[in-house]
């Protein structure tokens, strides 16, 4: 691996941290529940609501897990929403019963600012009465297959369309389009998809040097919005198709008012005049759309296949740049090289061919695998680069190298890390050891850390870098811990 000491030095690059504390602050903390005894058995299946919802947070790593408040009628609705501070409605729309729709209009129009969301069983007469109904008082219609996760799936979708301007904005969080309109179909894509990236998430939490920083960097995670209709797809896509990481589409949906099975291709034509290179994924219940899609290169999902889930995970885990980042040689399409994190693509650099380089940067793939794990400051540094950029492509190899490691060397000063063994990075400057406190030698030193990175002066001056020693602490519970083992 070649020497960069003295590159860093002349090449300067300043990253500024990602305020990953001011991602995702609106959240939902109360969910109020309408529906019957009866609805409501069925819903909490083999345990309450909030308890299941518990289990899939834990599961998953996330906090905040919502409460739930569960009533049986409008009039027990609008005392609580008087009441307390709820954040989600969640209706249950028992069969045969048009006042489900008439008390959402009255609440809607109560509280405006509520969104209301409406669980049913997926049948045919359920699809009839949605169709004839007026549901402009309903956020959204979900089908209850019976798992909690879709629970969670519905609080995160209504999380992500309330953080979604402000986060995108803030950082440059990515995003997710689907457009679909069928409630059977998005009702079973969502809980995959989400948990798909919450174990991304938890994957690229470990780029943080601490437990407050890996916490932190989970609300970095790609959101995903909703559309049903082509115009709201539109709208959507024009607001954040700079911050797109992949759009998954049906073939039909409604176009100005009508269904219209062409409007999924004519959108996938819009994007692409735009963009060559975004992943998208196009689904459809006709198999004859198959050849539709690999005319205009894009993935393509049958959706009545017996392995769907197992395809739209592959897809959105090889084309999202979720996982490892793999080169390719671009004619034979074979992996040349794998990296699972920021340090191995650094080392990985100047060990791949020089066409893998090539394909890989003229496809922003390396950018969008960046945004994909939240490191935002790199990733807005390559978004725009392109071979024809430098004299040749050692001059990118260093750019990347050189970029990746003072991104590295900023991210590890001005902070206290947690020694790892397994994956102690060598840009750290310092580390402790415990949980203790690590007294005043220490917090000294740790102070002058944040104050060199604070005022950049780490390399302000031609050839001196300004920095404290390396320091590992051992924190007073280490000590406390020897002296007591050891009878002392």
């Amino acid at each position: 691996m070649p020497d960069t000491s003295n590159n860093l030095l002349t090449r300067k690059f300043y990253f500024d941290d990602t305020a990953f504390s001011n991602l995702m602050k609106k959240r939902i903390y109360n969910v109020l529940l309408i529906a019957s005894n009866y609805d409501s058995f069925v819903l909490e299946g083999d345990g309450r609501i909030d308890e299941q919802l518990f289990v899939e947070y834990v599961s998953l790593n996330l906090r905040y897990p919502p409460q739930f408040i569960q009533v049986a009628s409008e009039e027990e609705a609008m005392e609580v929403l008087r009441t307390q501070n709820v954040n989600l409605i969640i209706t249950m729309l028992s069969m045969g019963k048009a006042e489900n729709f008439d008390s959402a209009r009255r609440i809607k129009a109560s509280y405006p600012d509520k969104p209301i969301v409406v669980l049913t069983s997926f049948s045919r007469e359920v699809s009839l009465a949605l169709a004839t109904e007026d549901t402009s008082a309903i956020d959204y219609v979900f089908s209850w297959l019976g798992n909690a996760d879709l629970l969670l799936a519905i609080i995160k979708l209504i999380e992500d369309r309330m953080n979604a301007d402000n986060d995108v904005k803030v950082v440059g969080v990515q995003v997710i389009l689907l457009i679909e309109d069928s409630i059977r179909f998005y009702s079973s894509y969502l809980p995959n998809i989400y948990k798909i990236i919450f174990k991304q998430s938890k994957s690229f939490m470990t780029e943080g040097l601490n437990e407050h920083q890996m916490m932190l960097r989970m609300r970095g995670r790609p959101k995903i919005l909703l559309a049903t209709t082509y115009e709201e797809a539109i709208t959507l896509y024009e607001r954040y198709k700079n911050n797109l990481l992949g759009i998954i589409t049906d073939t039909s949906y409604p176009r100005q008012g009508k269904e219209d099975e062409h409007a999924g291709v004519m959108f996938v034509q819009k994007v692409k005049q735009d963009d060559d290179f975004i992943p998208i994924l196009m689904q459809s219940s006709d198999i004859a759309n198959a050849e539709i899609a690999r005319n205009l290169r894009v993935g393509f999902l049958h959706k009545h296949s017996k392995t769907l889930s197992i395809e739209l995970r592959n897809f959105i885990i090889q084309y999202f740049a979720f996982g490892d980042f793999v080169f390719i040689d671009p004619v034979t399409k074979e992996e040349v090289a794998r990296a699972a994190d920021l340090k191995a693509l650094q080392q990985k650099i100047f060990e791949i061919p020089d066409d893998s380089l090539s394909y890989h940067v003229y496809r922003n793939h390396v950018s969008k695998w960046l945004y994909a794990r939240a490191i935002f400051p790199l990733a807005e540094l390559f978004r725009d680069l392109r071979p024809d950029d430098f004299a040749d492509l050692d001059e990118i190899r260093r750019f990347v190298f050189d970029a990746i490691a003072s991104f590295r060397l900023n991210k590890a000063r001005g902070i206290i890390a947690e020694f790892n063994r397994e994956s102690f990075d060598e840009y750290l400057s310092f580390t402790r050891v415990g949980q203790g406190s690590i007294g005043g030698k220490a917090r000294g030193l740790a102070f002058l850390d944040s104050m060199i990175k604070r005022n950049q002066l780490l390399d302000r001056w031609p050839g001196v870098m300004v920095a404290i020693p390396r320091t590992v602490v051992l924190g007073a519970d280490i000590f406390d811990d020897f002296m007591e083992e050891n009878d002392l």
